[in-house]
C-alpha cells in the first residue's frame, strides 16, 4: 500500500468570460472561472499531483506547460497521463475542497462518477467533501478554490 497527497489552488477569474469553471471535470453555471494556463480544474489537478507523488513522475509543470503550449489545456488529459507511469492499483481518491463558492454539493455525485470514469474505479472508491473553512483562508473569503487529495494504491 501507497498513500500520496496531492494539491493545487486557483484564483478566482471574473474577468474571463469565454472560459468555464470546471470542478471534477464537471462544468459549474457561474459566471466566474479560475485563473490558470489550462482549464484550472483544481480537483483533477490535485489528483494528478497526487499520482506524481505516487510515480514520482511530475506532470503538472513541464509535462502539462508542454501539452498547454500543444494545445492541450484539459485537466482530464493531464491525469491520463499521470496514470500512465503508476504501476498500482488506485484503491480509493479522497477529495477535499475549500471555497466559499460555488456551492459544491449539488454537484458531488456526478463530479465522482466522472472521477471514477477517469481513474477507472467504482464510484464508491471516490469520497468529496467539501468546506467553507469558516471563512479564515482567502478560499473561505470566495477569492479561489483549494484542494487536497490523498490517494491511496495498492
Amino acid at each position: 500500500m501507497k498513500v500520496a497527497i496531492g494539491q493545487d489552488s486557483h484564483k478566482i477569474d471574473y474577468n474571463n468570460k469565454e472560459k468555464k469553471l470546471l470542478l471534477g471535470g464537471i462544468e459549474f453555471q457561474e459566471d466566474y472561472c479560475l485563473s490558470a494556463n489550462s482549464d484550472g480544474d483544481v480537483i483533477l489537478h490535485a489528483i494528478t499531483n497526487a499520482i506524481s507523488g505516487i510515480t514520482c513522475k511530475n506532470i503538472l509543470g513541464k509535462v502539462a506547460d508542454d501539452m498547454c503550449k500543444n494545445g492541450i489545456m484539459d485537466g482530464e488529459e493531464y491525469v491520463k497521463e499521470a496514470l500512465k507511469y503508476l504501476k498500482e492499483t488506485i484503491v480509493h481518491v479522497s477529495i477535499s475542497i475549500e471555497c466559499q463558492k460555488p456551492k459544491i454539493t449539488p454537484k458531488i455525485e456526478e463530479m465522482r462518477s466522472n472521477i471514477a470514469r477517469i481513474l477507472q474505479i467504482k464510484e464508491n472508491c471516490v469520497g468529496i467533501t467539501a468546506t467553507t473553512g469558516e471563512g479564515l483562508t482567502e478560499f473561505g473569503k470566495g477569492n479561489g478554490i483549494g484542494v487536497f487529495v490523498c490517494l491511496t494504491v495498492e
